[in-house]
Order: structure tokens, then sequence, then C-alpha cells
């Protein structure tokens, strides 16, 4: 909130030098889909339990040790890196007015499927600051469970 950064807790998921080395695990076309979108689909950087845990969305759940510290909340758009808030552009000061939370309107309601490339993920994003309030967390929080019981993480 407010553009101040902040360690995020989450349990790991990936080998320890996916992120240096990237290249070494990923084909030309999974690279240019990670330097657009910093997802892949079907990473081989996943440890298998990682996949496991990523496929429950058990790898998020220690970001409430964040909501409890109040670096989070519940609902709320995603965090992001500096990296991701260009993507914004001009509306970044906007998405960082607010807390960050575990779940939002892009992880409930898109999860993988709306991309920054597109914009999709920017204005599901926007869609929540500009329109957050105490039905709309409701409805975020219980579509959640939907989405990860369908298992759709990756």
């Amino acid at each position: 909130m407010g553009g101040v950064p902040f360690g995020m807790w989450k349990l790991r998921t990936m080998y320890v030098d996916a992120e240096q080395n990237v290249g070494h695990y990923l084909t030309p076309e999974q690279r240019e889909q990670w330097e657009r979108e910093r997802k892949v689909i079907h990473d081989p950087r996943v440890t298998k339990v990682g996949r496991v845990l990523r496929k429950i969305s058990l790898d998020e759940f220690p970001q409430f040790f964040n909501v409890l510290v109040g670096d989070m909340s519940v609902v709320g758009p995603r965090p992001v890196t500096a990296e991701e808030l260009e993507w914004f552009g001009e509306d970044a000061d906007e998405v960082l007015s607010v807390r960050p939370g575990v779940t939002g309107w892009w992880q409930a309601y898109a999860r993988n499927g709306a991309t920054w490339e597109s914009g999709e993920r920017q204005a599901m994003e926007l869609y929540y600051v500009r329109n957050m309030g105490f039905a709309l967390d409701m409805r975020i929080f219980l579509h959640t469970f939907v989405a990860v019981f369908r298992l759709t993480g990756r």
C-alpha cells in the first residue's frame, strides 16, 4: 500500500536457482512467455511437490502472516513487483492506494486467464480498486473457494 515494499510470505514451489537460471530451464517459447507474464504454463522450474501446492493454492497460505502484521488484507489487488507495476502506467498510484490482498477480483475470476500483455489483469485489479466494498469482498472471498476447489492453480 502506498508503494512501500514488503516481504511476502510464500511456500517455495520452484527449484532454488529457478530465477537466476531461467534460460537453463525454459525453452525459447517459454522464456518469451515468462518475460511477458512472469508465469509459464507447465513451468519446468516447479518441483513435483510445488505443483501440488500450487494446484490446491496452498503455496499462498503463508501470506496470512502478512495479513496478521498488516502488510496485506485478505481481499484486495494482488501484490505486484516493481516490474509488474509498470504495466499499470498512469494508474499505478491508484492500485497502490489500497492494501494488497491474498485474493482478489483477478485471482478469483480469471486466475491464470487474464494477462498483463492484453491489459485484462490490470483492468481487473483496477475494477476492484474502483468498486471495493464489503459486498464485493464477500463475493470475491466466496468465489476464491470455488476457484481453489476447481484446482485451477498453476
